[in-house]
């Protein structure tokens, strides 16, 4: 009988142990393997199911009290992925060992056993160990893994979850490589890596040895993830009060990688471009990027493998965690980075998903292992770690962290739940946690929290906040019980005040002897909520704005684009808004935003007759400061003067396409490419490559290309590719938009390749037929679960209503599997944001007249 694709595994059996043999063939692309499997059984039963898929058991025996049961039949079943083990005769409760041996081949995706180049590497989660080894493959079943590695090839580099402990080569020079047996484990965390890598020098840290592999030519740019890497690991060892559990860590640079990285416990593998980098070169938003990503799975070593979730309703305790905490100890590591306001930028994608109809809660019902692979989104990681950061704002950082301290001593090894993390905090706190926390990762959406004076006392009133002017809640309105931290002048002195919102209106007197000259109502951006102003106050603000952290300047000018895109803001007081921002602004981080808003309208809420009117427009925002700021950083400049020029030329040279700005920019690109490089600031690197690829002649795109093929480093590699799908010159188009069928274009960038097509004016439709006309070729190059959903996403850079007509037929012809969030998403960004679009053309015209 089928058991379906919701069916999990009854608890009353348990791994105890496994002791796996595999044998990976790399030039068959295929393994076999065998395993002693120790479970613990709470009942007498006649049959034993694990989880399989697309493999051959071979052999299949049960050994307990000192004999060996027959298994009379093996059962696999597709939709359920599993195979059952129907045995002779019933075995008593107790202690058994199921013998099985199996045989299967490497996944022709990036999930699974697959082949990277010249390795083969694992991707198991979210559930796709039981594609590998016949097992127990949902999060709540841990257990020990004792793993040897056969037939592995002379030189060859093997590395799993262990230290190697034994490695010993055969008379024809194959070896058998066994690796020490790990702490309890879920399957998801289980690696394997075999193949042409390359390890950097080993540092030891607290007796933990760390090692940063690589394919052997690009062994020069692992430094950066083992400077990072000693670096964190103390400090996370520190926070959580606990020492890592791993005995050694090994980081690998997979050369073809569906996510950014993976927590493996002891064996971290990363997308290339996620860990290896050359300091020297490497623009500072690629290495605050790649020291996030490293703490990230650093963290989850503690918040995921030593502690991990039942089932994956619990996905975001994983991932929420280790976003916020990965911004908090590179900050602590790197303050000057000030990372924190990156942090804000995927708060801002998160806020703007979670304004949709079509989001869903941060803890979301997961029926099974393929709706668990759909959780893997904003909401989750963004939404999540902001969560975190509210209530730690909240609470405090001392109160906070000795509550997450509890929660690791009360469940080290084992599994955990949202409420237990809930119950940890408010014990060490007082605090009602758990009624605050849960509304907020079990409802969906946030608020739009409206401040206002009346009698002398503020008034803070809540309601659900949607994107669409259309939307409305149904059913009984959705409340929160929002942590509102107020920061206001006094004088000369400027006050925080804490209050908790509950219900739908709240008039309170702040603690101030009389009017205050200003009220902001989210205080260092840590809430994650909108705030909409009254007039009055909106003014008193935006004349404060150098008082402002920002954090604060980022999120005001963020949450006013988001009331004009809900229809309660009109578009011209933004638009003022941006000059009078524009006109003082020195950091980056707000400068970046305010480029972040004009390029959306300038891509999508503009007519093509206006659009030199924008230009100009725009220019005007950004010419005083890029003329100030000039191309070129001295030798002794300061992070952020760099980072502020890059925003600035962003915005003049991509946004505003100003004649000049564009010529210098080319004239960068000459440099970089002549035989002798010239010196070029590194964080201007996307400006210059990028404007010179919208002006490519045939030679330049065959320079673009070779460096794409070429270039070690992947940051730089990535630059140039995608590069190629920004071309204008109509020659050139059909080339680039082919290319991304091609092996230049591997299957982890493909989605945001055919993204970067669609996004360009030039390529955007011979891209979007490509799609349509070859959707079998298309599909079979994002052959995993995450690259179709993040192709599908790519959908939304298509502009215009007949865009989304052809979109929705396309999409309700061909459905997609495992994708159902992305597509309900998707689509209905895609209908915002063609109504915002005919909503803004004729007043932002209207503006530009003016």
């Amino acid at each position: 009988m089928a058991l379906g694709k919701d069916f999990r595994l009854p608890l009353d059996a348990h791994p105890v142990r496994y002791a796996a043999h595999l044998a990976p063939d790399l030039d068959a692309g295929a393994f076999e393997g065998r395993i002693e499997l120790e479970v613990r059984l709470d009942k007498p039963r006649r049959e034993l199911i694990l989880h399989a898929v697309e493999l051959t058991v071979d052999r299949a025996r049960l050994r307990t009290g000192g004999r060996t049961i027959r298994v009379g039949r093996i059962e696999p079943d597709a939709e359920s992925e599993t195979v059952t083990l129907s045995l002779d005769e019933e075995v008593p409760a107790g202690t058994a060992v199921v013998d099985l041996a199996w045989r299967g081949k490497f996944s022709p995706g990036l999930r699974g056993l697959y082949r990277a180049g010249p390795v083969a590497v694992t991707q198991f989660e979210a559930a796709d160990a039981r594609r590998v080894f016949p097992c127990f493959d949902e999060p709540a079943f841990k257990a020990r893994w004792s793993l040897q590695l056969l037939q592995v090839p002379p030189g060859a580099a093997t590395i799993s979850n262990g230290r190697v402990v034994e490695d010993e080569a055969g008379a024809d020079g194959r070896r058998t490589v066994a690796f020490s047996e790990t702490p309890p484990l879920s399957s998801y965390l289980i690696a394997v890596c075999v193949g042409d890598l390359s390890a950097s020098e080993p540092a030891t840290v607290r007796g933990v040895p760390i090692r940063t592999w690589a394919v052997p030519p690009k062994r020069h740019l692992t430094g950066f993830a083992q400077e990072c890497a000693s670096a964190v690991l103390p400090l996370l060892e520190d926070y959580f009060g606990q020492p890592y559990a791993y005995g050694k860590l090994d980081q690998i640079g997979v050369p073809d990688f569906e996510a950014g990285a993976m927590e493996n416990a002891g064996a971290i593998t990363f997308r290339e471009v996620a860990l290896l980098l050359d300091p020297a070169t490497a623009p500072l938003n690629v290495q605050k990027r790649v020291a996030e990503v490293i703490t990230h799975e650093l963290a989850h070593q503690w918040f995921g493998n030593l502690v991990t979730m039942v089932w994956w309703d619990d996905l975001w305790l994983n991932e929420a965690f280790a976003t916020w905490m990965a911004y908090k100890t590179v900050d602590v590591w790197k303050p000057r980075w000030r990372v924190w306001t990156d942090f804000e930028v995927g708060k801002g994608a998160a806020l703007h998903l979670d304004a949709l109809k079509s989001s869903h809660p941060i803890r979301a019902e997961v029926k099974n292992a393929q709706e668990a692979g759909e959780s893997f989104d904003a909401i989750t990681y963004e939404k999540g770690g902001a969560i975190l950061r509210m209530i730690e704002g909240y609470l405090g950082e001392e109160r906070f962290r000795d509550g997450i301290r509890l929660y690791m001593r009360k469940h080290r090894e084992a599994n955990a739940t949202a409420d237990d993390l809930w119950g940890a905090l408010a014990e060490s706190s007082g605090q009602p946690i758990l009624e605050l926390a849960n509304g907020w990762i079990r409802q969906v959406g946030y608020p739009l929290v409206s401040v206002s004076e009346r009698d002398g006392r503020l008034v803070l009133r809540q309601r659900r906040f949607f994107s669409d002017p259309e939307a409305k809640e149904e059913g009984p309105p959705v409340r929160w019980l929002v942590p509102i931290v107020l920061r206001f002048r006094e004088g000369a002195a400027v006050r925080e005040q804490r209050e908790l919102l509950r219900g739908e209106e709240r008039q309170l007197a702040l603690e101030a002897q009389g009017k205050p000259v200003w009220v902001l109502a989210n205080a260092g951006a840590r809430g994650f909520y909108r705030v909409a102003y009254e007039p009055a106050l909106l003014r008193r603000l935006i004349e404060a704005l150098p008082e402002l952290e920002s954090e604060e300047r980022m999120t005001l000018v963020s949450d006013q684009w988001a009331l004009v895109r809900a229809g309660e803001l009109h578009v011209h007081g933004f638009l003022r808004l941006l000059e009078g921002v524009a006109r003082h602004e020195t950091d980056h981080s707000v400068l970046d935003e305010l480029v972040s808003r004009v390029s959306w309208i300038e891509h999508r809420g503009v007519s093509e007759a206006d659009r030199p009117a924008l230009h100009s427009w725009i220019r005007r925002l950004f010419a005083p400061a890029a003329s100030e700021l000039g191309w070129d950083a001295r030798e002794d400049e300061e992070d952020e003067r760099r980072l502020r020029r890059a925003a600035v030329l962003r915005g003049l040279a991509l946004v505003a396409r100003d004649p000049q700005a564009v010529e210098e920019a080319q004239e960068r690109f000459r440099r970089l490419v002549a035989p002798q490089p010239g010196r070029i600031d590194p964080n201007l690197l996307d400006v210059v490559v990028a404007a010179a690829a919208r002006t490519a002649d045939r030679v330049r795109f065959a320079e673009l290309r070779r460096r794409a093929e070429e270039e070690l480093d992947p940051a730089a590699k990535r630059r140039f590719l995608h590069a190629l799908a920004m071309v204008e010159h109509p020659e050139l188009v059909p080339d680039a938009v082919q290319l991304s069928l091609t092996d230049v274009v591997r299957m982890q960038d493909f989605p945001s390749y055919m993204g970067t097509l669609l996004g360009n004016r030039a390529t955007r439709e011979p891209a979007w037929a490509l799609v349509q006309e070859r959707w079998t070729d298309v599909r079979r190059k994002a052959d995993s679960p995450m690259l179709l959903r993040r192709l599908v996403e790519a959908l939304g850079a298509l502009p215009e209503r007949r865009h989304l007509k052809e979109v929705e037929a396309f999409l309700a012809a061909h459905p997609i599997e495992g994708a159902k969030q992305a597509i309900a998403q998707t689509l209905e960004r895609l209908r915002m944001d063609v109504a915002l679009r005919e909503r803004l053309v004729p007043d932002v015209s209207a503006f530009l007249r003016g």
